[in-house]
């Protein structure tokens, strides 16, 4: 018997109707008045009215499940009601003021953040976007160690700023220009891709299918260690590296986890030579994988430098890094100043996030369902032919499509976006990444129900056998 195709989950929610100019002008003037470098997904680009929780509504009032979370950056769901009543008190109070003043709320928002951390990270600053994090982050750790050598992961995606360009490895992101000094990348540990990997690799529910001969210790890992040994004896100084950056989970990428004792032997080995590790926490922070608030956690460490954006502010432009005292120190070898780091509306924002993923129990709703949706989308690996990975952990997703589960060949971008279009006209909205743009990303906002997850794998399960 056929199965019937699910239909979204009931939300009583009403979007207001629209009432402003039409999809041809918003087309014309797009085409006119911005960047041509600005991507946009589908055939036909979706155009957003409403938002409310999980779900967002187009020019017509139709529902989508957002499985995307506008690029991992909605952590706490659309328009939720206590940001929106804190920033219009806010703006009624005190809009803008510079961090050349003192006002309440980023001393407020400081010190709550800084409790999220281990102990020695006590400093934060405050910027707008994950990519200025970043830079940021280069400059610390270049200005505290005197070194000037950093290492990233290649497949990283660390920003587009013209310094976190060179930080980023992925030839999509890179234009045609001289990269800044003094970058370097290293092999990406990917156990489903990389030379090396097993069955018994990632710290998480779901593994990839390959042969695992481990004992005691992640074979994989001390292989890709092994490897970067290599490199710090040919590549670099006998004084070592400045920094060290890696995101707990490669998001851009496609949600690459790594090996079990990878980044904790790279912070070892980075630690001894008296350079810094920076965790990017864009992607993973503020409870997204679940078991714990912090992606670095997962791994066992307590990296000296920590940048934050997306889901600290829910989609408002908000980011952070922090630090310690003795590396902070070393950024008032010049003036620093942030127009619009941390201002009252920003820091009432992050308070506001901060107070809802512990009031909703968000994190533990991520781990629950998202152990949920991982394992009942493991299972179309097994039904079809395309899914040749399943990874993550909480609601944190990738699931990569190829056109041959031996050869590991990406699936072609033609039956890729015809999945796509797929489930976008079904109601599901999924975002796309890895190096060949065939893994989907699913990084919804951490209020789904498990009703939810399950819509999303009978969306898919029925687009899979479309293509």
């Amino acid at each position: 018997m056929k199965r019937s195709l699910a239909k979204l989950p009931k939300c009583d929610f009403v979007p207001l109707k629209y009432k402003g100019p039409s999809y041809e002008n918003l087309k014309a003037t797009r085409r006119a008045n911005l960047s041509p470098a600005l991507t946009t997904y589908y055939g036909k680009p979706l155009a957003l009215n409403q938002g409310y929780k999980q779900w967002l509504f187009d020019l017509d009032g139709k529902r989508y499940l957002d499985m995307f979370g506008g690029i991992c950056t909605v952590s706490v769901g659309h328009s939720h009601p206590k940001i929106t009543e804190a920033v219009n008190e806010q703006m009624s109070t005190l809009g803008h003021c510079s961090n050349v003043y003192y006002h309440p709320k980023i001393h407020q928002y400081a010190e709550k953040l800084a409790a999220k951390l281990p102990n020695k990270l006590k400093v934060i600053y405050f910027v707008n976007s994950g990519s200025e994090a970043n830079d940021l982050a280069v400059l610390m750790a270049r200005c505290y160690t005197r070194k000037s050598d950093i290492v990233s992961l290649k497949n990283c995606y660390h920003g587009m700023t013209y310094e976190t360009m060179a930080l980023t490895c992925n030839g999509y992101y890179k234009y045609p220009v001289p990269q800044s000094p003094g970058f370097f990348r290293t092999m990406n540990p990917d156990v489903y891709r990389g030379i090396w990997g097993g069955q018994n690799c990632r710290d998480g529910p779901v593994q990839t299918d390959r042969v695992c001969n481990c004992s005691q210790e992640c074979e994989a890992g001390i292989k890709y260690l092994q490897q970067f040994d290599e490199e710090l004896k040919y590549e670099f100084p006998k004084c070592g590296i400045a920094a060290f950056f890696a995101e707990s989970i490669q998001g851009v990428g496609g949600a690459v986890q790594y090996p079990k004792n990878y980044i904790k032997g790279i912070y070892n080995r980075v630690s001894a030579t008296g350079g810094v590790f920076v965790s990017d926490e864009v992607q993973t922070g503020f409870g997204r994988t679940g078991e714990h608030f912090w992606g670095f956690q997962s791994h066992e460490i307590e990296p000296d430098i920590v940048t934050m954006a997306k889901g600290i502010g829910n989609g408002f432009p908000l980011a952070a890094v922090a630090t310690t005292p003795e590396i902070a120190e070393s950024l008032t070898k010049a003036g620093h100043f942030n127009t619009f780091g941390g201002n009252p509306v920003s820091s009432t924002v992050g308070l506001a996030v901060l107070d809802i993923i512990e009031e909703e129990n968000l994190q533990e709703n991520s781990k629950t369902v998202g152990t949920h949706l991982l394992v009942e989308l493991a299972k179309l690996r097994e039904l079809s032919p395309f899914v040749g990975d399943v990874r993550g952990k909480g609601l944190m997703i990738g699931v990569e499509l190829v056109s041959d589960k031996e050869t590991k060949i990406p699936l072609d971008s033609g039956r890729f976006l015809k999945l796509w279009e797929t489930c976008l006209e079904n109601g599901l909205i999924v975002g796309k990444g890895g190096l060949h743009g065939n893994v989907l990303r699913i990084k919804p906002p951490m209020c789904i129900t498990q009703e939810d997850a399950d819509f999303t794998v009978d969306i898919l399960r029925d687009a899979l056998g479309k293509i």
